[in-house]
């Protein structure tokens, strides 16, 4: 066997720089600075290992020597000792289960699912603002549905939606747990929604205004205000506030405006970006909206970013209509159910809702743009004050 136990405490002490074998494999690395590292060389498989101990002074030399010894035995066994303190490091990592560790790993766990990566926060938000801040410490195979009551309680009736999220995250995440090997009980939440009891909440839905009711409306916005042009441009295309208000002028190519993938609501993990067609009325809107483009945006406020969705809200709250922006994609829909022989896909299409499965929009390869387009110039007619006759779409799939 080889020497062991080379060195005295006095000489690892005052070592000079350089390596300085302790025997066995055991070695101290003096630097020039003065700082020494103990280092383990074993071999494993045929392959030499270098395995770091950690710094002298804080590893004297009696605890290196008890710590050769054990890793030494592991490489006896033909096992790598390096790995095997990886695989010890993260059990004791996992040693942590509480619900705001598993969360968190549950949640990095589903990224990729959501939109821009969660960054925004909202899939974590109802869990970070109501339940972690009672129940983050509680370990998960501790978590029941007396703790998720008692947690969804105070919010159940007066904020259902958030409370209906938040019981669907603290599911995802008792699966995510279950998945992990731990002992969890995956039903801990329709327990809770057991005990609870029915919401009374009942959901409403955001007001309207009648499609024949549009035109009236669009008349008052005829001053160029950003406000006006952006209420304006969301009314003709019938697109989302968000997309609306952060249109770029990059993303407008004649009589097209193409929104990037990411930016579609209820389209995650979608590749293909959506395309808008612009009636002559839209690209009229936009023309005038261009003097104040700012930073690439249309819509620009005068912080650097765009306008608040509260921005065209509380104008229409200002002039006392019940109808919200939102309102105006109900507007468009009912128009083309009821004054146009849009089939339904061409319909839904209109509004960027996505229809049929997965398989059958596969086969189905079109956005129904050109459809779309005429669609798009006789709402724009109607909102203009013009007839508004019915559409036919002849040849429309």
């Amino acid at each position: 066997m080889r020497a062991q136990n080379r060195l005295s405490a006095s000489f690892v002490k005052n070592a000079p720089a350089g390596k300085h074998c302790d025997g066995a494999g055991l070695w101290l690395v003096k630097r020039d600075d003065g700082g020494a590292q103990w280092v383990l060389r074993v071999t494993v498989h045929g392959r030499r290992r270098e395995m770091g101990l950690g710094g002298f002074p804080s590893l004297g030399l009696a605890e290196a020597r008890k710590q050769a010894v054990r890793w030494r035995a592991v490489a006896a066994e033909n096992r790598d000792p390096i790995k095997e303190r990886e695989a010890e490091e993260r059990a004791v990592r996992r040693e942590d289960i509480s619900l705001a560790v598993i969360t968190e790993d549950a949640f990095e766990a589903r990224k990729a699912e959501l939109k821009g990566d969660g960054a925004a926060g909202r899939w974590l938000s109802p869990l970070n603002i109501h339940v972690l801040p009672k129940l983050g410490k509680v370990p998960v195979t501790d978590l029941d549905q007396r703790d998720i009551r008692d947690t969804l309680a105070p919010i159940w009736h007066t904020k259902a939606d958030t409370a209906r999220k938040a019981m669907n995250r603290i599911s995802i995440v008792m699966k995510h747990a279950a998945a992990l090997g731990l002992d969890v009980d995956l039903q801990a939440t329709e327990k809770a929604k057991a005990l609870l009891g029915k919401t009374r909440h009942v959901p409403k839905n955001i007001p309207a205004m009648a499609w024949a009711d549009v035109p009236d409306f669009y008349a008052t916005l005829e001053e160029p205000t950003l406000t006006n042009l952006a209420l304006r441009l969301l009314i003709l295309t019938g697109v989302r506030s968000t997309p609306l208000r952060q249109i770029r002028l990059d993303q407008i190519a004649g009589d097209v405006w193409t929104i990037p993938a990411e930016a579609m609501k209820g389209r995650k993990g979608a590749t293909e970006d959506f395309r808008v067609p612009l009636s002559d009325e839209a690209q009229r809107v936009i023309d005038l909206a261009r003097p104040h483009a700012r930073n690439g945006f249309l819509f620009p406020n005068t912080r650097g970013g765009v306008i608040s969705d509260m921005t065209l809200s509380r104008m229409m709250e200002r002039r006392g209509l019940e109808a919200r922006p939102h309102g105006f994609r109900t507007s468009l829909r009912t128009w083309l159910a009821e004054a146009t022989d849009a089939p339904h896909e061409v319909a839904e299409a209109m509004l960027a809702h996505v229809t049929d499965g997965n398989v059958v929009r596969a086969y189905r390869r079109t956005d129904f743009l050109e459809q779309r387009t005429k669609l798009a110039a006789r709402w724009a007619d109607h909102v203009t004050g013009g007839a508004g006759q019915v559409v036919k779409l002849a040849g429309a799939v």
